[in-house]
């Protein structure tokens, strides 16, 4: 929950303009608010536009709640499903995370799935179960099938803003099991997936992490808010992808 309009114009056209330079793909996901704004900035570009949660609700008496079908009319392509904020603050389980991949699929949107452990569950040797927890919720609702039309990204929470610090090895450690686990289910698809990293993607290490074989870009969160920092990040995905 960070910015303006004037500070997002700033940042979005500091992107725009330099986008594109690069093979890497790119997406923005401003708050709901600022999605018409950002729209209207990316319309000729080739940056997608995304949010950052949504209703899994088609329509009907959900006050302050936004649909899959509201966000498309808007423009966007994309939408995050399951954050760690989402996950931790506000109570979003592992099957509404699911329904929420299901809703935003269902409109044509692709989800940007979220999974992840805590310090705590880490320290109790839980990643796998945790991670294999939230990923099996949404394959038993939509089938692994889904996850073609998808992106997944890890998020070590106990390496966003904590000071700790994710290895490349120990994130490939956990992007490999992911496509592992999928792989289970289908193999093609697992092989097609893209898996995000997103525990404190940051100029200095985005070239390290990329490189690893399962590390197929980041979800980037303050690094976002810095034009040249993001955009040096969107590079170091250019030069691997």
């Amino acid at each position: 929950m960070h910015g303006s309009r004037a500070e997002n114009a700033s940042l979005v056209e500091a992107i725009v303009s330099s986008h594109g330079l690069g093979a890497a793909d790119c997406a923005i996901c401003p708050p709901f608010v600022y999605l018409a704004d950002v729209a209207r900035q990316l319309r000729d570009s080739t940056v997608a536009l995304g949010a950052q949660d949504l209703c899994a609700e088609a329509q009907g008496a959900h006050t302050g709640e936004v649909s899959a079908a509201m966000l498309r009319d808007i423009g966007c392509t994309m939408v995050i499903v399951g954050h760690s904020e989402r996950r931790a603050l506000y109570g979003e389980s592992d099957p509404l995370a699911a329904r929420k991949f299901a809703a935003a699929q269902a409109r044509g949107l692709t989800p940007i799935l979220c999974v992840g452990e805590t310090l705590a569950e880490r320290e109790a040797g839980e990643t796998s179960a945790v991670v294999a927890r939230q990923l099996d919720a949404v394959m038993e609702l939509v089938g692994a099938p889904a996850l073609g039309a998808a992106v997944l990204a890890y998020e070590p929470v106990w390496a966003i803003g904590t000071g700790h610090t994710a290895t490349p090895d120990e994130a490939q450690a956990v992007h490999a099991f992911i496509r592992g686990r999928i792989a289970a289910r289908d193999a093609k698809i697992a092989g097609q997936v893209r898996i995000l990293y997103g525990g404190s993607v940051k100029a200095g290490n985005a070239a390290e992490l990329f490189a690893q074989p399962d590390v197929d870009g980041g979800l980037i969160g303050g690094a976002s808010l810095k034009a040249d920092e993001f955009l040096a990040i969107v590079a170091a995905a250019g030069q691997v992808a």
